[in-house]
């Protein structure tokens, strides 16, 4: 066990829950599934808290208005309030500030783990994603959406160009930076 890992551990009470967001195609789901596994804590996948409005809607390739994300919203939410462990690992998009800050709103301040890539590398992804509704149809919609994390959002930039395992390293040893500094 590194020490970064053995840090967060001992400091869940602090961390209790950590967003992992970006487009679709981002990796998003594998880096807050590993992340989870490694801090012992759980992993929640927005994705199966969406409508099944939502899921036809993505499907056909229609991006979701504010609407439609709203209740969506309140869902995730309430399952990374009901987590049974922590911290809660939420994989999630959360395209908008105003996303991020009703999630705030709902379970408290969290860091986020921001992961970036071009748009040339997330379109090839979800040229090559099977058995998911989000494909490489939302792209354009995702990328217009998105608002990128502000400074004060205590955001860690993550580059998907490198290997999950890596990713996951410097998100561990980022977030027990920010843990052992208070912030």
């Amino acid at each position: 066990m590194t020490d970064a890992v053995q840090n967060l551990r001992s400091k869940r009470a602090q961390v209790r829950h950590i967003l992992v967001m970006g487009i679709a195609g981002t990796g998003k789901s594998v880096i807050a599934s590993r992340l989870a596994a490694a801090l012992g804590g759980i992993f929640i996948e927005a994705d199966i808290y969406h409508s099944p409005g939502n899921v036809d809607r993505m499907s056909r390739g229609v991006g979701l208005t504010d609407e439609d994300r709203w209740p969506w919203l309140a869902a995730v939410a309430d399952a990374a309030l009901g987590a049974e462990a922590s911290p809660a690992i939420v994989a999630c998009s959360a395209l908008r500030r105003s996303y991020r800050d009703f999630l705030r709103a709902r379970i408290g301040a969290f860091p986020i783990l921001y992961l970036t890539g071009s748009p040339e590398m997330i379109g090839e992804r979800l040229a090559h994603r099977r058995n998911h509704f989000a494909g490489g149809s939302l792209l354009e919609s995702q990328l217009q959406t998105l608002e990128a994390p502000a400074d004060d959002e205590d955001v860690v930039h993550l580059d998907i160009r490198l290997p999950p395992n890596a990713i996951v390293a410097a998100a561990l040893a980022r977030l027990d930076g920010r843990t052992a500094t208070g912030g």
